[in-house]
């Protein structure tokens, strides 16, 4: 590529070829490239250790899990390009398994967490977007989560965590205690079915509870807020400054209200201590001319009265 203001020569860089073969789809998503090459830093494969389970969760929705459900609900060609269903099954996958619920909190982690920007190749949807994602994808969902819980359990994952395999294969002679019998047949399948019962409950619970969280966040913030936006009074500069300007009115006015009560208490309390003062003062001066007066020598006294 030559460019007379360039400093130098580059090639244009290549898109890796896709991993797996995409479900063909009438439908144009936006542009979404887990393998892309920034510049800062130099590859989104750089911001995450290879035994994250961020990585295990991407592999899980890229190549693993069915997604024609979902993509057979795209038909509408018209309208603005939506986010990649795969880049919504990650963050929702994640989020939900490392216990974030709230859709605004998975928008905020976008932006502030590694793992979710790693998942969402430093994308951010709007948490308006995640949440019309699961209620339109519900029942799907659904079953795409019972379906991540089943592969976590059966490679030993008892939570959604670290993973390690290994693939070394050795031979060996085939053991006794690996074969079942009819009846134990029966038992395991019976167990098996239980457990996939209680993996469709957890995954209800799961969406229940996030739709939980965001209604409850609705509420509190309103349909368009964010819990990190500032209330609406504030939300203009002018606004700040007037609601500052008030604030410090009223802690001035208050100070100098709390300063001229205890001016006027310590007054009050002196006069008071004057006039006691005054008081005991002329009953001294009374007992001291009580002690010291003497009477007169013509002074009389009449026996009669």
């Amino acid at each position: 590529m030559r460019d007379r203001h360039a400093l130098f020569e580059v090639e244009p860089l290549q898109p890796p070829p896709p991993r797996t073969r995409p479900a063909r789809v009438d439908k144009t998503f936006r542009p979404f490239d887990p393998h892309q090459v920034l510049l800062l830093p130099p590859a989104l494969d750089d911001w995450l250790t290879e035994r994250h389970l961020a990585r295990f969760v991407a592999e899980l929705v890229d190549e693993v899990l069915d997604l024609a459900p979902i993509l057979a609900d795209y038909t509408e060609k018209r309208g603005f390009p939506p986010y990649d269903p795969r880049l919504m099954l990650r963050l929702l996958i994640y989020g939900y398994t490392t216990g974030v619920r709230s859709s605004r909190a998975i928008e905020r982690k976008c932006v502030d967490d590694v793992a979710f920007r790693y998942l969402a190749a430093d994308q951010a949807p709007d948490f308006r977007s995640i949440s019309r994602f699961r209620r339109r994808h519900l029942d799907a969902l659904a079953d795409l989560l019972v379906q991540s819980l089943q592969l976590a359990q059966r490679i030993g994952m008892v939570k959604m965590g670290r993973v390690a395999l290994d693939g070394t294969k050795l031979e060996a002679d085939a053991s006794r205690h690996k074969a079942m019998s009819y009846d134990r047949l029966i038992d395991k399948e019976e167990k098996i079915e239980a457990e996939i019962a209680e993996l469709e409950a957890r995954a209800a619970a799961l969406l229940a509870d996030a739709e939980s969280v965001d209604a409850a966040e609705d509420d509190r913030f309103g349909p368009d807020g964010k819990d990190s936006d500032l209330p609406a009074e504030l939300d203009r500069r002018e606004k700040r400054l007037a609601r500052l300007q008030a604030a410090r009115a009223q802690i001035e006015a208050e100070a100098a209200a709390k300063g001229r009560r205890h001016a006027e208490n310590k007054e009050r309390r002196r006069q008071q201590r004057m006039e006691e003062d005054d008081q005991q003062a002329v009953a001294a001066a009374g007992d001291t001319a009580a002690a010291t007066a003497r009477p007169k020598a013509k002074a009389q006294a009449n026996f009669t009265d």
